[in-house]
């Protein structure tokens, strides 16, 4: 039987999707024909208008929904508001780097429940309208910090390791049901926030683009090339066909080898 990944007919809902990974993941997902929800805390014009061009640009039904992914309430409301949903992806994520001592407890808060609470709440109002359509996929962005570590990131490093766990416990209690539930762990990906960095980062070592993109940025990746949102895009849709279906609970590095160090 021929392996497919025409998703036609299924519902996707990408939290944090109006920027970067996770948009490169919605773009993927729609060229395969599934139907989008983005998402992001804004409630911008522009923002309905990048889902209705991404609708427009791959024929498929594509509408934003505006939820703060720190707040648990509004983390359910938003499966609910999407009404369908067969393709989970927990993307939503922030960043701050500080010493443990000097790290701010709001800051710990707020990143524990963007990147970790949130997927457990989306995850949480999803499985009862996986369940009802009789298939789903849960997929998790983790990142190569949910595998190992770095200083000064505590907040973000327990953050992506409690998604891995999290994704392998949903695994666990969907494993005798058509739905699967993985984590992507990503290395360093080229979005726009990664290319506004590089020019600092040029001032600072006092390096050229290349070598600077490969020396310092890309240290801990042994490939020195970024990951590329496309390719985010491409693993979930491979995460999301017939290819797949035995395929749960388990990380994909797409990392340049990071994690093989």
């Amino acid at each position: 039987m021929a392996i497919s990944t025409d998703l036609s007919g299924k519902t996707a809902i990408i939290t944090g999707s109006n920027s970067g990974i996770g948009l490169g993941i919605a773009a993927e997902l729609a060229r395969a024909g599934a139907d989008i929800v983005l998402n992001s805390f804004t409630d911008r014009a522009e923002d309905h208008a990048l889902a209705e061009s991404l609708g427009a640009e791959y024929g498929v039904s594509a509408r934003y929904i505006a939820a703060d992914m720190s707040k648990a309430a509004a983390c359910r409301d938003l499966i609910a508001q999407a009404g369908h949903c067969d393709i989970l992806i927990n993307n939503a994520g922030i960043q701050h780097v500080a010493p443990i001592p000097d790290f701010a407890p709001e800051k710990w808060d707020t990143i524990i429940a963007i990147n970790m609470s949130s997927a457990f709440h989306t995850t949480a109002a999803a499985l009862p309208l996986m369940r009802k359509a009789g298939w789903g996929r849960v997929i998790n962005i983790a990142s190569a910090h949910g595998l190992t570590a770095s200083p000064f990131k505590s907040a973000y490093v327990a953050a992506k390791h409690g998604v891995v766990g999290l994704t392998k416990v949903t695994a666990l209690e969907t494993a005798e049901e058509p739905i699967t539930a993985n984590a992507i762990c990503p290395g360093y990906v080229l979005t726009p926030l990664v290319e506004a960095q590089i020019p600092d980062q040029m001032k600072t070592h006092n390096m050229d683009r290349d070598t600077v993109v490969r020396e310092v940025m890309l240290a801990r990746q042994p490939s020195r090339e970024f990951a590329t949102v496309a390719q985010m895009g491409g693993t979930a849709v491979f995460l999301c066909s017939d290819a797949a279906a035995q395929i749960t609970g388990t990380t994909i590095s797409v990392d340049g080898g990071w994690t093989a160090l």
